[in-house]
């Protein structure tokens, strides 16, 4: 059995699409398809069913592809035994959600590498569930995931099923954060349900594993606002609040740094309830790295300065 050819059926399980996988591995697409189709008949299954809106693994080609996964999880650590060490080399990689206080931490830890030294970092904001991919097919070494507390078992369950291990990081009730012009500003504690009457800006690619997009959505903080924009970018969510006094979003606590640089305040809302958990996620048998460490403890630095500021 060809090796390469796992790695093409674990592409084609990720994108869902023939033609996604194949632009993804550099390579045409009827020889991608070819390459399965020869997995196939090697194995004397089928691994994927195809229709018209894409492929999706067989019963026994999910099975099959938890297998494909493990023997490319072997394969890369003992690819990695002959990779010389490089103590010149600061190599670092993470997936971590759009919160400013990781953000801050970020920068921090990155302020102090060694300039004089070969630098090697790889940052991603991006949802949880694909922190929980880049991690479990090795293209992060740590990732941090945001979830909320009402669907922690769900997630925690999608862990183990991936074989990776969390640690908590911090739990925290969600907070308003808008212009300064907007009409509820000067509020110190802001009421729920005056909300709706505004603006609502949230991110668009939330997902809660196990369950349908649509289902997430309906059970999301922002249910009862009817008025939403969604983003993908920290940025375009700042430019947004700042320049339009009617939005407003929902976030963990914000540096104060950040308020100031975009003109903005939160707000404690009465009545929202909207727990959040981050945690730490890596692969099991995982060993930290200095520069692991290094980025830990800016990171809980950052957690407790922001968190002082806003709960006490």
């Amino acid at each position: 059995m060809n090796t390469l050819h796992l790695k093409y059926a674990v592409e084609v399980e990720k994108t869902r699409s023939i033609s996604q996988a194949a632009e993804n591995l550099y390579m045409a697409q009827p020889n991608l398809s070819k390459a399965i189709k020869e997995l196939e008949d090697s194995l004397g299954i089928t691994i994927f069913e195809r229709s018209a809106r894409g492929v999706a693994p067989t019963k026994k080609g999910a099975e099959f592809l938890v297998y494909a996964r493990d023997i490319l999880r072997q394969i890369d650590k003992m690819e990695g035994l002959s990779v010389p060490e490089n103590d010149e080399r600061q190599a670092f990689r993470i997936s971590m959600p759009r919160g400013s206080y990781i953000a801050r931490a970020f920068t921090n830890f990155v302020a102090e590498l060694d300039a004089q030294k070969e630098i090697d970092v790889s940052v991603q904001e991006t949802n949880s569930m694909q922190a929980i991919a880049n991690v479990a097919e090795h293209r992060h070494g740590l990732g941090i995931i945001r979830y909320p507390t009402d669907y922690e078992n769900y997630f925690l369950d999608y862990l183990h099923e991936k074989k990776l291990l969390h640690e908590p990081i911090w739990e925290f009730e969600y907070l308003a954060v808008m212009s300064k012009a907007h009409p509820l500003a000067s509020v110190p504690e802001v009421q729920y349900a005056k909300l709706s009457k505004f603006v609502e800006i949230t991110h668009g690619d939330n997902i809660v594993p196990y369950l349908s997009a649509r289902t997430a959505s309906n059970s999301s903080v922002s249910a009862k606002t009817k008025r939403k924009i969604y983003v993908y970018e920290r940025c375009s969510q700042f430019d947004m609040l700042s320049n339009i006094p009617s939005t407003y979003m929902w976030v963990s606590p914000i540096p104060e740094e950040f308020l100031s640089l975009y003109g903005l305040v939160q707000r404690k809302c009465s009545g929202a309830h909207h727990k959040y958990k981050d945690a730490l996620i890596y692969e099991e048998g995982y060993r930290l790295s200095q520069l692991d460490e290094r980025f830990l403890k800016k990171l809980y630095e950052s957690k407790d300065k922001v968190s002082q500021k806003v709960y006490t």
